[in-house]
């Protein structure tokens, strides 16, 4: 478990930068020594997709459709980090989501989600999420478009940050 000084020196980032992550990504903060080694791993991939390029805005639109698309699947959302849990996954494949990590556990397509299966305990309500408007299968296409945008963006980007390494290296 880290703090949130230990968290901004593993990022090495200033603490008002890792404060700034947390409000605008709407993260939750907690006092001591309390953040899992799967926030620092979020808060990593935020840094390094920001040093690639990619535009915050972008991530916390990202950020939204990963977790409606985990509640929409029904994952279970009874931890108060549970959107962040999946980061601290080691596992890295085609079957899980950019910044969560999350396991659909088919390869991410459109047509990939096996849709119905549940969980967490059923709760009560009034419509189904169907009837409310909440579909899987678009919210899941919105991912897939956004995702193929940042992936091209970092393979765009990362020719540039190769050369910037090896310049920054001949200044010594």
């Amino acid at each position: 478990m880290y703090t949130l000084a230990q968290l901004a020196k593993n990022l090495n980032r200033s603490l008002v930068y890792v404060s700034g992550l947390q409000a605008r990504f709407e993260l939750p903060v907690f006092e001591g020594a309390a953040y899992s080694e799967a926030y620092l791993v979020f808060l990593q991939s935020l840094v390094n997709l920001r040093t690639l390029s990619i535009a915050e805005e972008t991530l916390r639109d990202l950020w939204h459709i990963e977790k409606k698309l985990m509640q929409l699947l029904q994952a279970d959302t009874s931890s108060p980090t549970w959107f962040l849990d999946s980061c601290g996954v080691s596992a890295r494949s085609k079957r899980r989501l950019l910044l969560t990590n999350y396991k659909l556990g088919s390869e991410i397509q459109t047509r990939g989600v096996q849709l119905g299966l549940h969980f967490t305990k059923a709760k009560a309500e009034l419509f189904a999420g169907h009837e409310m408007g909440e579909d899987a299968l678009r919210v899941l296409e919105e991912y897939d478009k956004l995702h193929t945008r940042i992936l091209t963006e970092v393979k765009t980007e990362t020719p540039t940050l190769r050369d910037a390494l090896a310049w920054a290296k001949k200044l010594g």
